[in-house]
């Protein structure tokens, strides 16, 4: 069986969920691929910054989520290393909400219309000898025949494949990640808390009243310390880890049950891969974690999965919406010269997003008197700041920049 469709995105995560609904606002119809049963809901929540609600807002969401997390007011880290023992900074002026992922996605989901995500469809390979079309192989045996491909197929995107990128690069760090409900109430208040110290990075952010989403991350010193995703084993783990930490986070870590932690490696595109890589070639285009996995250091994963489903969508939607004249070289030109648009748009800043993210997590978990010294001194603000600059990147409108 073969399926005609005009565009067919890869991947109903943030990326691909962001792309298709930008493109509905224009009017544009796309069809959305997902290998899994259901959306795939893991990863609990994600800090979202000031650039992540502008995206939001372009593609009219926003207010809904906002209504349901509250507002961060402030970043307070603590070593256990350090000689000054806490820095506090002040959010004001900015945005940042920590949402629960599932919540997100289903945000985005339900303003679709009916039939826009396809679940069980598991993408195999992609035939490419057609000019103007790519045929997609489904493992159920179907065959989709389409104008444009866009890849937001994750970190083992099938679609980056087809571009010439390399499988993302193991930084050697790994990461535990939970959700801690608090009946009643937790507390926290409305400050990010993150700690360091002995080769290790934790951290807290509440999104409700009795919701804490917290991080961990390290380094494995030995193959004893590459744990096996067991709950009860990390979590006994990352108490030990953490016996020289403020109360607060092993607390939060003893409330989150079984269910509500999962281990994973942090990985990266090597950034010069992007500067010479293929973005997009022809009508195929990739975005989100198939086009810049980065660590989680700096927060701006899941934020600039968004920036690039606005963009995308404007870009692609200024080359499709344009009077069709019934010539497929005409058309596939001008499908081509969009996703080279986005291509241009989205080349530095994975570059910048990716290198500050790889920076700030291997200055924060390195230790030694001299690191130490320099992190008391001078880092912490310089860190802080980083992250704030990252976040002030505005991807623009779905008509205009």
């Amino acid at each position: 069986m073969e399926i005609v469709e005009d565009v067919v995105i890869v991947g109903a995560g943030i990326a691909g969920l962001t792309t298709s609904l930008g493109l509905h606002r224009l009017g544009i119809r796309s069809l959305v691929l997902e290998s899994s049963e259901r959306l795939r809901l893991t990863g609990f929540a994600l800090n979202t910054w000031t650039n992540a609600w502008k995206a939001l807002d372009a593609v009219g969401v926003a207010e809904s989520l906002r209504h349901r997390h509250r507002l961060i007011t402030s970043f307070l880290v603590v070593s256990t290393s350090l000689v000054k023992p806490a820095s506090e900074i002040s959010f004001q002026g900015h945005e940042i909400r920590c949402v629960e992922r599932r919540m997100l996605l289903e945000t985005l989901a339900k303003e679709l219309p009916n039939g826009t995500i396809r679940f069980s469809s598991k993408l195999v390979s992609i035939d490419e000898s057609a000019t103007y079309f790519k045929r997609l192989h489904l493992a159920d045996g179907t065959i989709i025949k389409t104008k444009v491909l866009i890849g937001c197929d994750g970190v083992n995107s099938v679609v980056a494949k087809c571009l010439g990128f390399k499988n993302p690069t193991f930084t050697g760090r790994l990461s535990i990640r939970g959700n801690a409900n608090f009946k009643g109430g937790h507390g926290f208040g409305t400050t990010f808390r993150q700690f360091f110290g002995n080769g290790v990075r934790a951290g807290l952010v509440p999104w409700d009243d009795e919701n804490v989403y917290w991080f961990f991350t390290w380094t494995p010193a030995t193959k004893e310390e590459e744990m096996e995703d067991n709950p009860v084993k990390l979590k006994q783990f990352i108490k030990s880890k953490l016996k020289d930490t403020s109360d607060e986070m092993r607390s939060v870590v003893e409330k989150t049950s079984s269910h509500g932690i999962v281990l994973s490696p942090l990985r990266y595109r090597k950034p010069w891969e992007l500067l010479w890589g293929n973005i997009s070639k022809g009508n195929v285009c990739v975005a989100g974690d198939a086009l810049h996995p980065m660590t989680p250091d700096i927060g701006q994963g899941g934020c600039s999965a968004l920036e690039d489903g606005v963009v995308l969508a404007r870009c692609l939607g200024q080359a499709l919406l344009m009077k069709p004249t019934g010539k497929f070289e005409e058309e596939y030109e001008r499908i081509e010269m969009g996703l080279k648009r986005f291509a241009k748009e989205r080349r530095w800043r994975s570059f910048d997003l990716i290198t500050t993210a790889f920076m700030v997590g291997y200055i924060q978990q390195k230790d030694g008197k001299v690191v130490n010294y320099l992190k008391d001194k001078f880092l912490l603000g310089f860190l802080s700041w980083l992250r704030l600059r990252m976040s002030e990147f505005d991807c623009g409108s779905l008509f205009s920049r």
